[in-house]
């Protein structure tokens, strides 16, 4: 390894401790303990680090952002090859098209874009490193329209297992491209670069905010069931069920409806439909119609997910009607933690845009998702029964979870089309053989 760029930081290393935690973005660092961490800065390290894991009997963990709640990175005794340096970017606006490293921030590609009325759906958050967010699949802003964010991927750059480099595409080994659109932590490479389909950005983004007191969840989230269908699909419906919004002490249910539209006229009239709620909202939220942007929208969720807190995360995809979900929500409203701990609901709808064939394959009309946050080690155990036991409780109305938000080492569930899963262990077997890279024993499923 004297050819590496980046840093070699063994077990006993003095920087171990710091690096192994700085690898987690959730103040709930797991326990696993690499072998050895390294810090590439080029894709020679990364090439170099399969050498040596090879040499040594090692076995591979990737990490890009390590904003994945579970740091599913983070395991016993093996290499983990870190790709949070390899971050560059380069735009062509004629193509128009972006190559980016895993370990660029969404939301840095989203303001480099900007200036050039270039879109790319990005994470709803902050902190995602590009290469774990585009792998699950990515679930961005305006990805209603545009559909999961892996599905905007053309090409990667990928070191196999075999310590090759190579340009996977539709043309060349389409098998990589296929299993890099949706296999998460179960892809068996380290991906350098990624080359993305880059869209027109939305000339226009307005904001409705209105916040309802937790008593009438029945009647908002029933309506939100119900309109489900009519929900244009320029609009983001959301809501979110938590303390302490807008400075109302008691939970409340607050409905967030961004459009993302190409006039004034077009996403005011995609606004009406959340006038349709039987229930008069408090007056407690921002202004109707506010002109916004996704670097707003994302600063604004800094408040919903704050940097460096304790996280535990679990979600479902549902069609189930709203009177079978009504307990468990109910439920989830009535032993919420404090906040900003909270519950998600996402209108996702259906007819989708047309999807190619990839291995991301589980999607629902509804997405809930929990999240247990607290500054305190303390508050960990409770917050982790919380996710696990209101999720467990519906999981009866499940048609599977997405990998952002899993919680699978506590509470199996699948991700993936059986059919998909099957076709990517085939390939997994084909180009890995010996198991180099390292997948997460309750990811098999």
């Amino acid at each position: 390894m004297s050819t590496l760029a980046g840093a070699l930081i063994r077990q006993g290393d003095p920087e171990y401790e710091r690096a192994r935690d700085a690898t987690v973005a959730n103040g709930r660092v797991p326990a696993g303990r690499p072998a050895a961490i390294v810090r590439a800065r080029h894709t020679d390290d990364v090439v170099s680090a399969i050498g040596l894991a090879r040499r040594e009997g090692l076995v591979v963990t990737v990490r890009s952002g390590g904003h994945s709640w579970s740091g599913s990175h983070l395991r016993d005794d093996v290499l983990l090859l870190d790709l949070a340096g390899l971050d560059g970017l380069e735009i062509d606006t004629h193509a128009p098209m972006a190559a980016v490293g895993p370990g660029m921030r969404s939301s840095a590609l989203a303001a480099a874009l900007a200036p050039h009325n270039l879109f790319f759906p990005t994470g709803h958050c902050a902190g995602p490193g590009l290469g774990g967010y585009l792998l699950q699949g990515g679930f961005g802003w305006n990805s209603r329209v545009l559909g999961p964010a892996c599905m905007s991927v053309e090409a990667i750059d990928v070191v196999t297992a075999d310590g090759q480099l190579v340009r996977a595409d539709a043309e060349h080994h389409p098998d990589l491209l296929w299993a890099a659109r949706g296999a998460g932590p179960l892809f068996f490479g380290a991906v350098t670069r990624f080359h993305l389909r880059l869209h027109p950005r939305p000339a226009v983004c307005l904001l409705t905010v209105n916040v309802y007191p937790v008593q009438e969840l029945e009647p908002v989230l029933g309506w939100l069931h119900a309109v489900g269908p009519e929900v244009p699909r320029t609009m983001e419906l959301m809501a979110f069920v938590r303390r302490g919004a807008f400075g109302n002490r008691d939970p409340a249910v607050i409905v967030a409806g961004p459009v993302f539209a190409d006039s004034e006229e077009q996403a005011r009239r995609d606004l009406e439909i959340l006038d349709s709620c039987p229930v008069t909202a408090l007056e407690l939220a921002a202004p109707r119609g506010l002109a916004t942007d996704v670097e707003r929208l994302v600063a604004d969720n800094v408040e919903l997910y704050p940097t460096g807190w304790r996280y535990s995360a679990d979600n479902m995809w549902t069609h189930a009607p709203f009177p079978e979900l009504l307990p468990g929500l109910t439920s989830i409203a009535l032993t919420l933690p404090s906040a900003p701990s909270h519950l998600m609901w996402m209108n996702w709808g259906e007819p989708w845009p047309e999807r190619p064939d990839m291995a991301f394959s589980c999607e629902d009309v509804t997405y809930l998702a929990v999240y247990g946050i607290s500054a305190r080690a303390q508050d960990d155990a409770a917050n982790v029964r919380w996710v696990t036991d209101r999720m467990r409780a519906m999981e009866h109305l499940s048609s599977g979870i997405q990998l952002a938000d899993e919680n699978l080492a506590n509470r199996p569930a699948p991700f993936m089309a059986p059919d998909r899963l099957r076709r990517l262990e085939e390939i997994r077997r084909r180009r890995d053989p010996d198991g180099l890279f390292q997948t997460p024993p309750h990811h098999r499923r």
